[in-house]
């Protein structure tokens, strides 16, 4: 059994995300359930996705406590689903910082140190530039699939697998791109 939970805002590849580890789930031959809150995912809102991997899995949702790993697209995201993380579990947080309306209205101001107070409450805890290395690979927009290079690395996910179930989700025109940035993110985290 396998439950991650992604987090990030809209326009990140929350959902393309998801459904590509779903196809990784059908192409090992397990069975798999997703979860998606869209929230006000059109005006940069939160978007957090729950996917359960295992032999047969009854519930989409993963429980407070439950998860494996948290994939994060964006440090503020990280910090407020981290109470989903089991003990032991890896937090794999793009280190980024997308100011949410609240904050670019001057309602509030962003929290400061929260990658420091992550590092310290988790074990686990791996912070990744991954808009650099989708830049580097021709476009930031693939920085989700950086993210799942990165956790195929860290998870030890079967790497030929992940590569066929983004072949077989992202569109044509998108395809070599995010497959360079899968590369990158498998190759450069630690």
């Amino acid at each position: 059994m396998m439950n991650i939970l992604i987090a990030g805002v809209g326009g990140q590849g929350t959902l393309l995300t998801s459904r590509v580890l779903g196809k990784y789930a059908l192409l090992s031959g397990k069975d798999c359930k997703l979860s998606e809150v869209h929230g006000m995912s059109q005006r940069g809102g939160s978007v957090t996705t729950h996917v359960r991997i295992g032999d047969k899995i009854h519930s989409p949702v993963i429980w407070e406590g439950g998860a494996d790993m948290i994939i994060a697209f964006e440090v503020l995201e990280a910090a407020r689903v981290k109470h989903f993380l089991k003990e032991g579990g890896i937090l794999l947080v793009n280190d980024e910082r997308i100011l949410p309306l609240p904050c670019i209205t001057g309602a509030v101001e962003y929290p400061s140190g929260l990658k420091e107070k992550l590092l310290e409450q988790i074990n686990r805890a791996y912070f990744v530039n991954a808009k650099a290395m989708a830049h580097e690979a021709g476009g930031e927009k693939a920085t989700n699939i950086v993210m799942l290079g990165c956790m195929c690395r860290l998870f030890d996910f079967d790497k030929d697998v992940m590569r066929q179930a983004i072949i077989e989700c992202v569109p044509e025109r998108f395809r070599d791109l995010n497959l360079r940035a899968f590369e990158i993110g498998y190759e450069k985290v630690k």
